[in-house]
């Protein structure tokens, strides 16, 4: 802990430079110290191929449905369901 304290920048560098760097207490394992990735999830993830970006930007429409009017208020709604 003493040297973690004495060199906390350069340690927080190699953590910034991707390195896990495990800190100790007499010996015994205390915390680890990592970078954060600076990309957002979508970013990972696409860039993983695990998502992709859509082909368009306007939101998709749910064609052949009719749209549901509601009879009455919400909370009518949420009133009758609980009876």
């Amino acid at each position: 802990m003493s040297e973690l304290r004495a060199h906390l920048g350069e340690w927080l560098d190699r953590a910034r430079q991707g390195h896990d760097v495990v800190v100790t207490d007499r010996g015994v394992p205390v915390a680890r110290l990592v970078g954060i990735d600076g990309a957002s999830t979508i970013e990972r993830l696409t860039r993983q191929g695990v998502i992709s970006t859509p082909e368009r930007a306007e939101r998709p429409l749910a064609r052949g449905r009719r749209r549901v009017t509601p009879k009455g208020s919400l909370s009518d709604l949420v009133s009758e369901q609980r009876r």
